[in-house]
């Protein structure tokens, strides 16, 4: 007698008929079409198991409902794309949401590679400079008047020149007499030190920093002996050919200050009236 071989469900027999093994039980087609096949995302009806299942991100599609959802062709073995749940082809979506080239004006397809510049895009065949129209790709650029020029170009067609060195300034240049100069360039001709950012004087059309102008050019204190600036509004006195700080013209006996007043000499000595009668 022949051992009965029957569905694992409805347990009709399946002899001399099509089925299906499921964890190593046997199903007729109708019941696992009713118990497993998965259900079309288009036309929402089970996928059979003669049928082609296509899937993505846990969805399915009969072979013939896979197309894109705006052209309808069919997207089986072809590269796709997915906006808001719907399946498009790749023509479709870059026609649709991809970028659009600021120099072409063309679509930029998704997975080709491009440049990005304050919110515009290029293809990277498109984004070139404008003077010598090589192609820039992750080359420093400098961007003017609408257009981008690679760093050499820019330099030749645009960037000052330092009076100094004859390089091109490109950053944080500094001028005087009218003239360009690089910081770095721009020292002080005594002690060779930056006068960028802070204050300095000239002499014969030289840049010095305030200490060695001072101490090469300045007047000395008849008093103190120091240089008198006269830089930055401080004041001096002058009398027969020296100078003295304000603070140090004082009385050389009883030290009160003179500025302002009338005041006798003693040889090298200043003195104020008081201390004068007994000259």
């Amino acid at each position: 007698m022949t051992e009965r071989y029957d569905c694992h469900y409805c347990k009709e027999s399946l002899f001399g008929k099509k089925y299906v093994l499921r964890e190593e039980n046997p199903y007729c087609v109708k019941c696992y079409e009713s118990l497993y096949s998965n259900t079309c995302e288009e036309c929402k009806k089970p996928i059979g198991c003669n049928c082609r299942d296509l899937s993505y991100k846990d969805r399915h599609w009969h072979e013939d409902c896979f197309h894109c959802f705006q052209c309808k062709r069919s997207l089986v073995d072809k590269p796709f794309s997915t906006k808001d749940e719907q399946l498009l082809c790749t023509e479709c979506y870059s026609n649709e949401y991809s970028s659009k080239c600021h120099e072409c004006k063309k679509t930029i397809m998704p997975g080709s590679r491009k440049m990005e510049h304050k919110g515009n895009s290029w293809h990277e065949t498109c984004f070139t400079c404008q003077r010598c129209q090589q192609p820039i790709g992750t080359k420093s650029f400098i961007p003017k008047d609408n257009h981008n020029y690679c760093v050499p170009c820019y330099e030749k067609q645009f960037a000052m020149q330092c009076v100094h060195c004859k390089k091109p300034i490109t950053t944080g240049g500094v001028t005087y007499h009218d003239q360009p100069w690089h910081k770095d360039c721009f020292l002080c001709t005594g002690c060779k030190q930056q006068l960028s950012g802070q204050r300095f004087t000239s002499r014969d059309d030289f840049a010095y920093c305030l200490n060695c102008f001072c101490n090469l050019y300045a007047k000395k204190c008849a008093s103190c002996t120091t240089p008198i600036s006269g830089l930055g509004g401080s004041k001096y006195i002058s009398f027969e050919e020296r100078q003295w700080h304000n603070d140090c013209f004082n009385c050389k006996k009883c030290s009160v200050s003179l500025v302002g007043r009338g005041f006798l000499t003693e040889r090298d000595d200043i003195l104020c009236p008081e201390c004068g009668k007994d000259m």
